[in-house]
């Protein structure tokens, strides 16, 4: 004889576990003696409490790079706090960032190579640098040039692909006339409940008389 297995009821179920409460910790920032929490470099209000790499790529026009030859350049401490130098440090180090070939930092690290007016080489950081790219964006605008035309449209400049980028605020899947035209086609007999009439056959063309002289 088989033995049947009887299926208990409650071992399918799962008893109800309480989710633990996170508690989340609010972060706080550690006090160092004798370091600033906030220094103004450049136009801008940086975090005293990092190192001055890290802080001075929150600078427009500063990267990674420069940011280390500049620290380098004004010879300070690489791993020296921004809010433990003075104000005399301070301002070595905004004259390297806005003066970086007078103190020997390369000319393809700077973001201003021969500019059209004066024809120099500089740097710009912050407000300056904002200020010269809207001018020149002004300028192409007015001058109606190829890169103007797209900065005023909205679209890419640098010959980027449009058919699936820079999409934003347009209608997308666009169907097209036709399909539409179809599909109205196919849901007008539906919606009246009577099919649509059949298409009549062409009439066949009589077949000549024999003997009759052809078309020369």
């Amino acid at each position: 004889m088989g033995v049947t297995k009887v299926k208990n009821p409650k071992a399918g179920k799962k008893s109800p576990v309480k989710k633990k409460e996170v508690v989340k910790e609010k972060k706080i920032k550690k006090v160092i003696e004798g370091v600033r929490g906030i220094v103004r470099v450049a136009e801008v209000d940086l975090d005293g409490n990092k190192k001055l790499r890290n802080s001075l790529i929150r600078v427009k026009g500063i990267g990674k790079t420069l940011a280390s030859a500049v620290v380098i350049s004004s010879g300070l401490d690489s791993n020296a706090f921004l809010g433990s130098l003075n104000e005399e440090q301070i301002k070595k180090l905004e004259d390297v960032m806005r003066n970086p070939l007078n103190y020997g930092i390369p000319r393809h690290m700077i973001n201003r190579r021969m500019d059209p007016v004066t024809g120099e080489d500089m740097h710009l950081v912050s407000s300056q640098l904002k200020f010269t790219v809207k001018s020149d964006i002004d300028a192409m605008r007015k001058m109606r040039c190829y890169k103007g035309v797209r900065h005023e449209l909205g679209l890419p400049v640098r010959g980027q692909r449009t058919r699936t980028s820079f999409r934003g605020g347009r209608a997308v899947g666009v169907a097209k006339k036709k399909e539409m035209r179809k599909a109205a086609r196919r849901e007008a007999p539906k919606a009246t409940g009577t099919k649509a009439p059949a298409k009549a056959a062409p009439a066949k063309a009589a077949p000549a008389a024999k003997g009759g002289k052809g078309n020369k």
